[in-house]
């Protein structure tokens, strides 16, 4: 398998997962995409506690709690590909949204347009 996974074969990885699974789990129908963005949050919550819990520091320098953070972020990934897929969003769709607005935030004046919001 590739170390270094491009978003084409996460939604693969994603969906041969339900495939093995779909007779316990929910359908791979855009109806289930609002609980399976539910399930990232609760797995964003768990990333936070550990960053809560035991700082920055030991992330980058306990191996145990760097894995630990590592895979928390994998299940974040997990479940944000399995909305992507309930949507039936592809991996083209989504590289040709993402690139457009990384070009609009790159030509963003971030400063001018946050100054109204400052106290």
């Amino acid at each position: 398998m590739n170390k270094n996974l491009n978003i084409e074969e996460m939604l693969k990885l994603s969906q041969l997962l339900w495939e093995q699974n779909k007779e316990n789990w929910s359908p791979m129908e855009p109806s289930y995409s609002k609980d399976f963005l539910l399930y990232l949050v609760e797995e964003l919550g768990e990333v936070i506690a550990i960053i809560k819990k035991k700082g920055t520091d030991s992330i980058m320098e306990d191996k145990i709690i760097r894995e630990r953070f590592i895979e928390e972020m994998g299940d974040v990934l997990m479940y944000y590909m399995d909305v992507l897929n309930r949507l039936k969003i592809t991996a083209e769709e989504f590289s040709e949204i993402y690139i457009k607005k990384y070009e609009k935030n790159m030509n963003r004046n971030y400063e001018k347009e946050y100054k109204t919001y400052q106290i």
